[in-house]
């Protein structure tokens, strides 16, 4: 029997692997955990639908696995908000930034005499390792399972104890394929029931889902501050009541391409599939906001050609 995913298995040459291979070392799951992999009654997360679709596919829902991460955060506290290199000033190779300066010329008590948009490195990187226990921890329970893979993967993260705290949640529900031999890495996907089906016919499988943040902070300057209360601060208000706010538009527009970016690198050539892109903003005091972009979807590849449906032709003819 072949794999369902093709050649996206990662196990491939590794045709001696057994589910024992995969049993994680004594005490990395937690007792809890351990408890529900053995209880028969939770076996599948999936929808009537979805549960009958994965089955027609040749997946038999093994059991819902889960992970879970809590992490303690301060990006917005007090003056760490600000200490985001500035324009020429330590930022590393690559890393986004953009200044402005006042046209005005005079320096007020409360006049911003300069702006800026800078790259948030710590944002990004402390979003993705907190992503990223929780999905590895779901995966320690799929393999622990002996499941080849984990289709309708859900997450989520929310705050908690006022903001400083985050926890990251994901989920799914770990599929078997019988008769085949099990991959290095279980395969991971947004994706069940008919949608997988699809995206199988097509002659796409599933590698894994990807997810990356984001976070372009940005400190306004006097324009930018006149612009977000309302006031006039340009010529193109007189003439058409409309004037474009450049400094947000930059930080928003450079904080889809990091996103993309993100996830460009953990594609490894690869393609995206079902991609959702969500971008937010917090707000840090007047003028000054961080805008973070959101991007996940799944990590699939080619293992047949597409085989298109014939053109349907007419059993009946008129006239």
């Amino acid at each position: 029997m072949e794999h369902p995913v093709g050649a996206p298995d990662p196990g491939e040459g590794d045709s001696q692997l057994t589910a024992a291979d995969w049993t994680p070392t004594e005490g990395d799951l937690p007792e809890a955990a351990g408890r529900r992999l053995s209880d028969t009654a939770w076996s599948s997360g999936l929808s009537v639908p979805d549960f009958a679709a994965t089955i027609a596919v040749g997946l038999e829902p093994a059991s819902v696995v889960q992970g879970y991460a809590v992490l303690q955060w301060s990006w917005y506290a007090g003056a760490r908000y600000r200490s985001t290199p500035l324009w020429g000033s330590g930022r590393s190779s690559g890393q986004y930034a953009e200044q402005w300066q006042c046209p005005h010329g005079f320096v007020g008590a409360e006049h911003r005499t300069w702006g800026y948009n800078a790259e948030v490195p710590w944002v990004q990187d402390s979003w993705a390792q907190g992503w990223g226990l929780a999905y590895k921890r779901m995966v320690e329970e799929a393999v622990a399972a002996g499941a080849h893979g984990v289709v309708g993967v859900v997450d989520d993260m929310q705050y908690l104890a006022g903001g400083y705290t985050a926890e990251f949640r994901i989920s799914g529900t770990a599929v078997r394929v019988p008769g085949v031999r099990f991959p290095r890495q279980p395969f991971t996907t947004y994706l069940a029931g008919q949608r997988l089906a699809k995206l199988l016919e097509a002659g796409y499988a599933p590698v894994s889902v990807v997810a990356g943040l984001s976070a372009v902070q940005m400190f306004g300057y006097c324009i930018t501050q006149y612009q977000l209360s309302g006031t006039v601060a340009g010529s193109t208000w007189a003439s058409t009541g409309v004037e474009s706010v450049h400094q947000v538009n930059r930080a928003q527009r450079a904080a889809r391409h990091l996103a993309r970016q993100r996830i460009s690198e953990q594609l490894a050539g690869d393609a995206l599939h079902g991609a959702v892109l969500d971008q937010f903003e917090h707000e840090a005091g007047e003028g000054d906001m961080t805008v973070q972009c959101l991007l996940k979807g799944n990590r699939v590849r080619r293992f047949k050609p597409f085989d298109p449906v014939g053109v349907p032709e007419p059993v009946v003819r008129l006239g």
